[in-house]
């Protein structure tokens, strides 16, 4: 390496003007200013690889951020040295071999004045600079000598690198180190000297693995490394003995199994990897008018010692570009992610491949061979400390509520932790909120009854023309994190200490998965953004024909802000910065909403087309709501209630609110959350508290905008409270033990399909069958029903009482006709359903 030390100025002012022509530089966090440096000590920068080219680097970032070059001279407390940095690694020849072996001059130094002087301490801030970034492959020669690599390399290869990978250059500024608390309480300099030593090279290798990910193979060496395996081997011993035995019946259940292997597995590809880089910046800067980023530091604080398993929310197939673009872009490696076997197409399937997807089928029921070879696949990725990404959701959801968990993914990553959890996993719960959604038009064919398209090369092709329209901002937010084992041990805290598991599953693993997928789901909503789109939607779907005069939307809409900020639904959770003026503007902007002008004050409202669509925005955030929601849908219908009766009404309706989406309080946190809401719904002024009498509150007068404005945040669960009350209807009028769940599900999908009809519910989620399916199942696990022996609903006094308690939240016309749409005989009932299952 090249003797800087002593080079004058012009030197360095001429080297630095040619390595920054070809270079740009990207900080990964928030820069010098948020590591809280110490004025009054001064900063001793450390580096990994000895290059003239990393020193330039540190120097104009640490320039650009106004303090002092590491290249000028330190002096503190009768300590002199001639420069403010020093590499954990020596000199580097031309071909990467150390010169020579040993600590730093500089830090022998500083440890032994930090050990000999009481007053003497410096900031040591490590800094990791990576040229490029790729996994070395042994497949591509060039990637792994151009591209930064696990491998050392001399100045000549840091040569190739700059020229090719300069434009593409992270810098990671660490925390600060107190040097004075590394060197205490060792016996001799030379221990210190391996602390140190210890301290930074576990620091860079884990900033390392983050940003370019561990060792990976050659894909076929994957392949081949899989059917070796214990559990695959079994596997395909079995399906050769099924299929007869013998030499030829071993040799094609071992090529079935290469054939599954390979219709699985990744191949990585760095180029691709880039390309697909350039091509999503074009993509979201046609598509969106910003991808606005928040809590990204949840991830880069746990990625250097644990497992990353990210898992958004599924609203769009954008999902997965996008997020593995947010991840490569703040400096982390992409995720492998799990994709549908549908996207395995022609061209396409390969691309993503090479872009980190692995597929795997829908269903692995009646094929063990195939799950056999995905559990090890998914095994090794894990092992390897690969982040891996998935949805648990299963598919997109359709109506933007918040899909079940499913237990799959989930089910087989526990595995695989339960066989190595040495590395610990940790899920991160990321919400991706869209202002309009790519596929809106086929969402909605799709809730109105057309059956959901298979993709297709050709509608891969068609959806370029939607690159010429506006969707708005995107909004990603990185949830709390989830550790894998703290979900276990409480669980079942034993859970370290079990067999290793067999074919069947024990009820704790069940239970652990089932607490897992509630968790994510709690932490997805929980990372909501309430955006503009949301809002709106959120108040003209609560009007019967979706408009507003527009000084009363702004007014609804600033109601809505001043709640959300008062009670935020979560630590976590965004709003929009938007006052009701600028979100009515914001959407008119993007054609959501159009502007009918009037003498009296324009009115705003939805495009016809586009009413169904923002339903589907508005239940993104109407978790947010539910619970205030509730609260102004009991005033809307009753001009007074106390407090214990507001507590009593919320806890029969919300086992069902919270099990249909997913709110976050536990039944025992639920009466805190009521009184604040209480108390902000007091302080905006739609409800009120008799000074004189505690404990009871009043609706507002019912010709004032208050009550309008309470009134239309009650409409936001009044739809779910129809559709609680009509399963009820129409289970105690058939009667205990009459109908089976399939049989009241369907009936309660009928009658409310009827209903949004007659009465013009605004959207076909009302009467979506899986909502009906959670309902009842939320009523089995509260004891309010059960199965006999016939497979029939029986069902005690209390699901009459509940019924009965409709009269508190739903208007008498509205309970009339869904009592006159219930009362069904036998018969009657009997045909709607043969009816229905012909449909089916």
């Amino acid at each position: 390496m090249l003797k800087y030390l002593g080079l004058d100025r012009p030197f360095l002012l001429l080297a630095k003007k040619l390595l920054f022509s070809v270079v740009r530089t990207h900080v990964m966090s928030d820069g010098l200013q948020s590591l809280g440096l110490s004025p009054d000590k001064p900063v001793v920068y450390v580096l990994q690889r000895r290059f003239l080219s990393n020193i330039l680097v540190l120097d104009k970032e640490v320039s650009a951020a106004g303090l002092a070059s590491p290249l000028a001279e330190l002096t503190h407390q009768g300590v002199r040295e001639s420069r403010a940095f020093f590499f954990t690694t020596r000199a580097e020849r031309w071909f990467g071999r150390s010169s020579n072996v040993g600590y730093s001059p500089r830090l022998a130094r500083l440890v032994q004045a930090a050990r000999n002087r009481a007053d003497f301490d410096v900031q040591l801030v490590p800094v990791n600079i990576l040229w490029g970034r790729t996994p070395d492959k042994e497949s591509s020669i060039w990637k792994l000598i151009f591209s930064e690599s696990w491998a050392p390399r001399g100045s000549l290869l840091q040569l190739f690198t700059i020229l090719l990978h300069g434009r593409q250059t992270l810098v990671r500024f660490g925390q600060p180190i107190s040097l004075k608390e590394l060197v205490t309480d060792t016996e001799d300099e030379e221990r210190a000297l391996r602390k140190i030593a210890r301290v930074f090279r576990v620091h860079f290798r884990q900033q390392r693995e983050m940003a370019i990910g561990p060792d990976l193979s050659h894909r076929r060496t994957q392949v081949e490394g899989l059917l070796e395996t214990e559990s695959v081997r079994a596997a395909i011993s079995a399906l050769a003995a099924e299929q007869g035995g013998g030499a030829s019946a071993m040799l094609k259940a071992e090529e079935k199994a290469r054939h599954y292997a390979w219709e699985i597995a990744a191949d990585y590809s760095y180029p691709v990897v880039r390309v697909f880089h350039r091509f999503l910046t074009w993509v979201w800067t046609r598509l969106y008018d910003g991808v606005e980023l928040s809590n990204f530091e949840t991830v880069t604080g746990v990625a250097p010692d644990h497992e990353i398993v990210y898992v958004p929310c599924h609203r769009s197939h954008i999902d997965y570009l996008l997020l593995s673009y947010i991840v490569y872009q703040q400096g982390l490696m992409i995720p492998h992610i799990a994709a549908g076997a549908n996207l395995n197409l022609p061209i396409v399937g390969g691309i993503l491949r090479r872009g980190g997807a692995f597929f795997l089928r829908r269903s692995f029921k009646g094929n063990p061979l195939y799950g056999a070879v995905f559990n090890e696949y998914l095994h090794m990725v894990i092992a390897r400390g690969n982040p891996i990404e998935y949805f648990v959701e299963g598919g997109r959801s359709r109506t933007g509520r918040l899909l079940q968990p499913r237990p799959g993914m989930l089910a087989m990553t526990v595995q695989s932790f339960l066989r190595d959890s040495n590395r610990p996993i940790v899920f991160i719960p990321v919400y991706i909120g869209y202002e309009k959604l790519f596929e809106g038009r086929s969402y909605v064919g799709e809730l109105m009854g057309k059956p959901k398209q298979k993709e297709s090369l050709f509608s891969l092709l068609m959806s370029v023309r939607e690159l010429k329209k506006n969707f708005g901002k995107v909004h990603v937010n990185f949830g709390e994190p989830i550790k894998l084992a703290e979900v276990l041990g409480q669980s079942h805290p034993e859970w370290r200490n079990e067999p290793p598991l067999e074919e069947s599953r024990p009820a704790w693993f069940t239970q652990g998965i089932r607490e897992l997928g509630q968790r994510i789901a709690d932490g997805l909503n929980s990372a909501a953004v309430a955006n503009p789109v949301n809002l709106v939607s959120l108040a003209l779907l609560a009007t019967p024909r979706h408009a507003m005069d527009e000084d009363q939307l702004v007014a609804q809409l600033d109601g809505y802000r001043r709640l959300l900020s008062a009670v935020p639904y979560a630590a976590r959770s965004q709003l929009t910065a938007m006052d009701g003026r600028a979100m009515v503007d914001h959407c008119e902007k993007l054609r959501l909403i159009q502007r009918h002008p009037h003498a009296l004050g324009d009115v705003m409202h939805f495009y016809p087309e586009d009413a169904v669509l923002c339903s589907y925005m508005r239940n993104n955030v109407l978790h947010c709501v539910a619970l205030p929601g509730l609260i102004a849908c009991l005033f809307s219908r009753n001009a007074s209630l106390s407090r214990e009766q507001l507590a009593n009404l919320t806890r029969t309706v919300y086992p069902f609110l919270r099990a249909e989406l997913y709110l976050r309080w536990q039944p025992d946190e639920l009466e805190a959350a009521l009184d604040s809401y209480l108390a902000a719904l007091v302080e905006m002024g739609w409800l009120s508290s008799s000074p004189g009498r505690e404990g009871i509150f009043h609706a507002p007068n019912l010709n004032s905008d208050e009550y309008a404005q309470l009134a239309l945040l009650g409409q936001a669960v009044r739809p779910a409270l129809v559709r609680y009350f009509i399963s009820l209807s129409v289970l105690t009028q058939q009667g205990s033990g009459v109908v089976s769940t399939d049989e009241l599900e369907g009936l309660c999908h009928l009658l409310a399909q009827r209903l949004s009809l007659l009465r013009e519910f605004n959207a076909p989620e009302f009467f979506d069958r899986a909502i009906f399916r959670t309902f009842i199942t939320t009523l089995k696990q509260a004891g309010l029903a059960a199965e006999d022996e016939a497979g029939k609903l029986t069902f005690n006094g209390a699901v009459r009482s509940a019924a009965a308690e409709s009269r508190y939240v739903l208007s008498p016309d509205v309970r009339q006709s869904v009592l006159h749409l219930t009362r069904l005989d036998r018969p009657t009932v009997e045909q709607a359903l043969a009816r229905l299952a012909s449909k089916s």
